[in-house]
């Protein structure tokens, strides 16, 4: 179960987080693997290191997906290396934290172009492809704010409600295509970008209150979902809205 040799994966913002712990487990499992960052940086040259430790079949594409082209420009790169992408995980996205009558047209504009157009833009890019090859696998991620939404990120948690909306409306007219589009709803996950809040251990404790598990969730908690939903096995799964959040949700 779950060989995904033969497949390509396509996940965005994958150079840390959920991103990269996804794409190793895609690996893993035979997949080759484009690893997507909006630019150079340290965190994508560990990720680089640990795909090459893997002996993962793997490449690397630079956009910055908040650009109004800058879905084209990944498309253009994926397409010069000769790649069809028959995964495509929608995973970069942009939080900031303001309290809302503050926020600037800048910081929306931001949040909003990477968080929900240049996902559609590359929905529109690459699933011609997946039509003509009669598969695919479409993996949005959501986020539990779609439902609980923090006060001081009114427009990060209405771009994720509006990327599962997306995710429903597709799953229903891809599915005749062989295509399956599902969205996955994280908690609080203990990564990078939120090391630094979580330092704190009151705040740390305040988070894990609000949790019925009590446990801060991995980014391989989430990837173990991605793996299942990249797969073949998933077949008679599509529109589907899985939360990861230890019961936040609920």
């Amino acid at each position: 179960m779950f060989d995904l040799h033969g497949k390509t994966a396509l996940v965005t913002g994958s150079s840390r987080g959920i991103g990269r712990s996804a794409l190793l487990t895609l690996a893993s499992h035979g997949a080759r693997v484009i690893m997507h960052c909006s630019k150079a940086s340290p965190a994508a040259d560990k990720a680089v290191e640990l795909l090459k430790e893997a002996g993962a079949d793997f490449h690397t594409v630079y956009a910055d997906l908040s650009e109004l082209d800058g879905a084209g420009k990944l498309y253009s790169q994926v397409e010069s290396l000769g790649l069809k992408v028959d995964i495509l995980m929608l995973n970069a996205s942009i939080e900031l934290r303001r309290e809302w009558t503050k926020i600037t047209d800048e910081e929306y504009d931001l949040q909003m172009n990477t968080n929900l157009r240049s996902p559609i833009k590359l929905l529109q890019l690459f699933v011609p492809g997946m039509k003509e090859r009669g598969w695919g696998r479409i993996i949005t991620m959501g986020s539990v704010q779609q439902v609980k939404p923090v006060d001081a990120m009114l427009i990060y948690s209405a771009s994720k409600s509006a990327l599962r909306n997306v995710s429903l409306s597709l799953a229903m007219q891809l599915a005749p295509y062989g295509i399956t589009v599902n969205n996955i709803a994280p908690g609080a996950i203990r990564t990078d970008r939120n090391a630094e809040a979580l330092s704190d251990p009151s705040y740390e404790e305040h988070v894990r209150s609000l949790i019925p598990v009590r446990y801060i969730g991995r980014p391989d908690d989430i990837s173990a979902l991605v793996l299942y939903l990249a797969s073949e096995e998933s077949k008679y799964m599509t529109g589907q809205d899985i939360y990861i959040d230890g019961g936040k949700g609920l």
